[in-house]
């Protein structure tokens, strides 16, 4: 048995490694620097946390979240690992505890906030530390915040290149579980990782169904969405400081336990919030992209948007906060018209150069092409991170497939009247133009005369702006943010409208999903129900678990994920050795909690 599996099964508790990790920790224990992209909950941590364990000195962990260091050195304290952190919440004299530890050999690893980081202060210790021999790896996490073109992008990232140039014999991983080709290269090219071997994983999650419906009441949607769901753990998206507030207060209106979460809240606020919903079951937690980086809560069943994000990447890293425990999962979003031409005169009236603005269009029209898929949604994402996939089963196109139709009249009739009209309005404008609608303002401009008025009766309004909105995802037309919101037509729309090609459209049905048959088809990937007679038992086990959680002031999955708690519950252990035999319980664990957990289950 080699030396690191040895301490996977003896610190972690886990048999095995998986995917890459064994040839990521052999490359980094070597010295070797790296670049690993896995997928949340594809078990990154351990790629350093192993060699850092087993290398000469202390792992030096650079992340951009308090909690997360909060919560990864709980974990590790329970699994028996001499680890600290140092960031802004703590008062001078704890710091200096830590940084004394730190001299005296005292530490296995050490978590720090980039900004922490690059001070004097802690540069000098790391020079001392680097004089006795005692660094052992440099481990930059959520290493996508370096890209300027990311949607996590922090200016103090680009500065940990000095970490190569003041520690060139330090090997160095990099982490991220979304990057795509243009973030990679920028990662490496930043970071100074250019000799660096890069490990991807799939970044398939089987366990997540990926579910997105037009928005046409969106609170109902969202009630009903949550409907049988109100013990679960969960997240909901929303865009902006106001719309949390009012969806927060209005779910816990309808019985659901929420809270806020933005950037608007103070820091205690914030905090106090952030807590309740790693340590209690059942809280939702309704939040700007302020929250959820690095959250390492393993059981959020679902993740919900009521706005679109601004990219593929963004869309992935935040459901990728659900199902970590590799439990059955949900990412469900309602989309309309709207966010399509909110997020262009964003980007449009942001103050980025062109070609940033560039990278941001194609990046948003690629996520619209994503929305509006008549294919598989899995193997789309897939192959936009440069994966190929076959058709999962596991997400709406694939469970309910949509209708397609020829919509090229349609299409035509749709940007005649943007033509018509100068360019110069709105979907809301031009579909009661096509309706036939004499509204005060058609009336005002002399709309009711047009040849398009009237031409399109045969669509409702949800029909139409189905056909706007498509016609926004396949680049036919582009939302001009100087003229509020206009629609214009693009190059790509002359082909259509002079009828030399066809355009097939996803057909505008009310869909209602057979949860039963939904569930049927679930992959492979995802758990096996409970056994009945274990449900009892594992119950009690989250009961004991909740009472250890509160006395030692930790979320109640740094004692013991629900993964480890079925084991128990379905093996039934009698003995020590036994005990030790379930994933997820280590030695330290096995010697704190043995005796508790063979009484409960004997």
């Amino acid at each position: 048995m080699s030396v690191s599996l040895e301490t996977l099964r003896r610190v972690f508790g886990y048999p095995s490694f998986r995917g890459p990790q064994a040839e990521i920790i052999d490359h980094m224990i070597g010295g070797g620097d790296a670049l690993v992209l896995m997928p949340t909950g594809g078990g990154k941590s351990l790629c350093y946390q192993i060699p850092a364990l087993l290398r000469e000195g202390v792992g030096v962990v650079v992340s951009p979240l308090i909690a997360l260091m909060q919560d990864q050195v709980d974990a590790l304290l329970q699994a028996g690992v001499r680890a600290a952190f140092l960031n802004s919440s703590q008062d001078y004299a704890t710091a200096s505890e830590t940084e004394r530890r730190l001299r005296m050999d005292e530490l296995d690893l050490i978590y720090v906030a980039p900004e922490r980081l690059l001070t004097e202060r802690f540069l000098g210790v790391m020079d001392y530390l680097l004089g006795k021999n005692r660094l052992a790896l440099f481990a930059i996490d959520e290493a996508h915040c370096v890209s300027q073109w990311g949607h996590d992008f922090r200016p103090e990232y680009i500065q940990l290149s000095a970490l190569h140039q003041r520690y060139p014999t330090v090997p160095r991983i990099a982490l991220t579980a979304t990057a795509d080709q243009l973030t990679q290269r920028e990662i490496i090219t930043r970071l100074g990782l250019d000799a660096a071997r890069v490990f991807i994983s799939s970044f398939d999650r089987p366990n997540i169904r990926y579910t997105v419906v037009e928005r046409d009441n969106p609170r109902r949607q969202l009630l009903d969405f949550l409907a049988g769901r109100r013990a679960e753990a969960g997240i909901v998206y929303c865009l902006s400081r106001k719309k949390v507030d009012e969806t927060a207060a209005w779910l816990n209106e309808q019985g659901i336990s929420a809270l806020p979460y933005h950037a608007g809240l103070d820091a205690a606020t914030r905090l106090r919030h952030q807590q309740r919903f790693l340590r209690e079951d059942g809280i939702v937690m309704v939040a700007t992209i302020a929250f959820g980086m690095g959250i390492d809560k393993p059981d959020v069943r679902f993740v919900a948007h009521l706005d679109l994000p601004k990219s593929l990447e963004a869309y992935y890293q935040e459901t990728g906060r659900a199902g970590r425990d590799g439990e059955p999962a949900e990412a469900w979003m309602t989309y309309g018209l709207n966010d399509v031409v909110i997020h262009r005169m964003r980007i449009d009236e942001s103050a980025a150069g062109d070609e940033q603005k560039r990278v941001e269009r194609s990046k948003l029209d690629a996520l619209l092409a994503w929305c509006e898929t008549a294919t598989c949604r899995r193997a789309l994402l897939l192959k936009y991170f440069s994966e190929e996939a076959r058709a999962c089963g596991n997400c709406d196109t694939c469970l309910d497939p949509p209708q397609l139709w020829d919509g090229t009249v349609a299409a035509q009739k749709a940007m005649s009247a943007a033509l018509r009209t100068g360019q110069r309005f709105g979907a809301g404008h031009l579909i009661d133009i096509l309706r036939g609608k004499a509204t005060e303002k058609v009336q005002q401009f002399g709309h009711a005369n047009l040849p398009t008025f009237g031409a399109g009766a045969d669509l409702d309004d949800a029909g139409w702006r189905s056909v706007f909105r498509q016609l926004l995802a396949a680049g036919l037309l582009h939302a001009d943010a100087q003229s509020f919101g206009a629609l214009r037509l693009t190059d790509a729309a002359r082909p259509v409208l002079k009828g030399e090609t066809t355009l097939s459209l996803r057909k505008q049905v009310k869909r209602v999903r057979d949860r039963k048959s939904a569930t049927a088809t679930r992959r492979s990937g995802a758990a096996t129900p409970m056994a009945t007679a274990d449900a009892p038992l594992f119950e009690a086990l989250r009961a004991w678990r909740a009472d250890l959680a509160r006395e030692q002031g930790v979320p109640a999955f740094v004692i013991l994920h629900d993964k480890t708690l079925r084991e128990l519950a379905a093996r039934r252990p009698a003995s020590l050795p036994d005990l030790l035999d379930v994933p997820g319980i280590g030695q330290a664990k096995a010697e704190r909690y043995g005796e508790s957990l063979l009484l409960l289950l004997a």
